[in-house]
């Protein structure tokens, strides 16, 4: 039995698992029509759609997603009102059950051991017509359905490798590959080995448009021409560093294949020696900003821990402390690290002044230092003036303290920071005792040692 036909025995559902999610899955879909025709709401069509659908799921992961496609003539209001109704209805047997909001309102509930969402949508006649971006979906499902029958256990294989590899889920924390995305690959490749043998030679740009479509341009690192809607790439959530990261993941499996790519050891959280040790033996500078993190949904939680993520990097520059490496981290708290080569710059600071000849700015800049309390000296070098000045922030943490508040933060991070945050610098990141945090901070041993 080869590597991968393990790892498929271990992931493939079973007879009676399939079984189950066949017979909860009709009985929803047939809730779905009673509750409709009981409340006189006409022209519902219940469908099942998803990995569930088209047998491409991972044993284990009990997901359902049922949708309520309305006529294309309803309106988006009556769509959202009687949409929500019939799902509440549905969810009336359900546990923990929550209203969520995408382009839409949908439901999500658990049912009898699966995670179930209640999505409503438009049945349009094709997905290039769609009113709401849920409404391609079902014609995802048909395409898949037709064309992936003798290949569902290279997709559970890849969806496999993917998760193990952290590259699978294209939601905003993780910018890696879809389902319906993993699903064309392996209908374009063929099966999961081409498609890692394919995948050591990517290069930025690629392009595949299974149904010779045409399209117009993606500036993004893979384009997948979605074979359903001509216009839209089907990777466009697919981040630069994840599409690297499979190319090197596929490599390193081709050249030497372990189920360790499919189930990963987990991490040991990292005792208080080793993180003193890791940022010792750097000798560079660590600076981490806690804070509570305010509660969101991921869509909105994660862009604005990128762009505060990349706004203290950038503050960091401007002020010359030059930035190594960054990285962040959520649950209760949220704690952002930034590795700087020096946590301390010299109090001095060199500002170059203009040509002594240039009359009037020189007289200007010699006049507005030479009776300062910030100049250390004045003087002529290559023929421009020169002022040593005082350097306002010469440590990172005086700088945090002084500009924090004013950097781009994203409306909810900056309300979260503006209540209260605390500074830890190099080994007093000890202090933070949470596991998780501690197996993030591995991120930095990984990089020590492929350097």
């Amino acid at each position: 039995m080869t590597l991968e036909e393990n790892v498929l025995k271990r992931i493939k559902p079973g007879p009676e698992e399939k079984e189950k999610l066949q017979e909860v899955a009709s009985e929803l879909l047939a809730r779905v029509s009673t509750i409709s025709r009981i409340k006189g709401i006409e022209g519902i069509t219940p469908k099942l759609v998803g990995s569930a659908a088209r047998n491409t799921w991972i044993s284990g992961t009990h997901d359902l997603d049922i949708f309520i496609a309305f006529p294309e003539s309803v309106s988006r209001e009556e769509l959202e009102t009687n949409g929500l109704l019939i799902a509440r209805e549905v969810a009336r047997n359900g546990i923990n059950t929550e209203e969520r909001y995408a382009e839409h309102p949908y439901l999500n509930m658990q049912y009898k051991g699966f995670d179930v969402d209640l999505v409503p949508c438009f049945a349009v006649k094709s997905a290039a017509e769609i009113k709401s971006a849920v409404d391609r979906t079902p014609f995802h499902n048909e395409f898949i359905k037709m064309s992936i029958p003798g290949r569902e256990d290279d997709v559970i294989t890849m969806k496999q490798f993917m998760k193990g590899t952290g590259t699978y889920g294209s939601e905003l924390r993780t910018q890696g590959f879809s389902g319906y995305l993993t699903e064309l690959l392996i209908v374009h490749y063929g099966s999961f080995r081409n498609l890692i043998r394919n995948a050591c030679n990517w290069k930025p740009g690629l392009v595949i448009d299974m149904l010779e479509h045409g399209t117009v341009k993606h500036n993004d690192p893979l384009v997948v021409v979605d074979p359903t809607d001509p216009k839209r790439n089907v990777a466009a959530a697919l981040s630069l560093n994840q599409f690297a990261n499979f190319i090197d993941v596929c490599r390193s499996y081709s050249e030497k294949p372990s189920e360790e790519f499919f189930f990963p050891k987990e991490k040991e959280p990292m005792q208080d020696d080793e993180i003193i040790n890791m940022i010792t033996s750097r000798r560079s500078s660590f600076i981490a900003i806690v804070f509570r993190a305010p509660e969101l949904v991921d869509d909105i939680l994660y862009p604005q821990m990128d762009k505060m993520e990349q706004s203290l990097s950038a503050l960091f520059e401007e002020h010359e402390f030059q930035v190594l490496n960054t990285g962040y981290w959520v649950k209760e708290n949220a704690v952002v690290v930034i590795e700087l080569m020096s946590s301390r710059l010299p109090l001095v600071k060199k500002h170059r002044g203009p040509p002594v000849w240039v009359y009037e700015h020189a007289l200007g800049f010699k006049e507005k230092y030479a009776d300062s309390d910030e100049l250390f000296a004045l003087y002529i070098d290559d023929g421009f003036y020169v002022a040593d000045i005082k350097r306002k922030f010469s440590t990172a943490i005086e700088l945090l303290e002084g500009k924090i508040e004013s950097c781009s933060l994203g409306k909810h991070l900056g309300k979260a920071v503006a209540e209260g945050y605390t500074v830890l610098e190099d080994t007093d990141m000890a202090k933070i005792n949470d596991p998780e945090f501690r197996r993030f901070l591995r991120k930095w041993e990984q990089n020590k040692s492929k350097n």
